[in-house]
């Protein structure tokens, strides 16, 4: 019997916005543009499909001082309930959004083929809590480096909606 890897990455805001303005920002390539980069990054890709079955291709660009290179990412959409859940699993892709595999050029070691999302918009006192859980890492720097850039985007997606009530 195989152990599947079981760590787990999670992020969750409290965001001063209805549950539909926080799940647009996950499903109009305007707003996704605007915070789905780790910091110093740039979401230059956003190409969204958000219907179960769909697929999403983004791209993340690094600053001319870490080679300018940019990081594809597919979501493959398994759930798309409006505004209260998403479910997809992310790959890495090339430019054309072909799956790579773990040990290809541009996967960062440590991550798995295929990393289920689930996101989840609930309303509280104040507007929406979003979070955010990635599952089937191992234990390592793949599963830290994918928390830290989780948590900064998040920080961002909080920032779309600044002192609003």
């Amino acid at each position: 019997m195989s152990h599947q890897p079981s760590a787990t990455v999670e992020s969750s805001r409290t965001v001063p916005a209805p549950p539909g303005d926080v799940f647009a920002a996950f499903t109009e390539p305007s707003l996704l543009s605007r915070w789905w980069a780790v910091d110093g990054f740039a979401c230059t890709t956003a190409e969204l499909d958000v219907r179960e079955g769909g697929v999403t291709l983004t791209g993340m660009t690094a600053p001319t001082e870490y080679g300018g290179g940019t990081t594809y990412n597919t979501w493959t959409y398994t759930r798309v309930d409006h505004p209260h859940r998403l479910e997809y699993t992310m790959r890495f892709a090339t430019e054309d959004g072909t799956a790579l595999t773990p040990g290809d050029d541009g996967v960062p070691s440590g991550m798995p083929d295929g990393t289920p999302h689930v996101v989840t918009f609930e309303p509280v006192d104040g507007g929406t809590r979003v979070t955010v859980v990635e599952s089937g890492y191992a234990e390592g720097p793949g599963r830290d480096g994918s928390q830290m850039g989780l948590d900064q985007c998040m920080d961002k997606l909080a920032g779309l909606f600044p002192g609003r009530r």
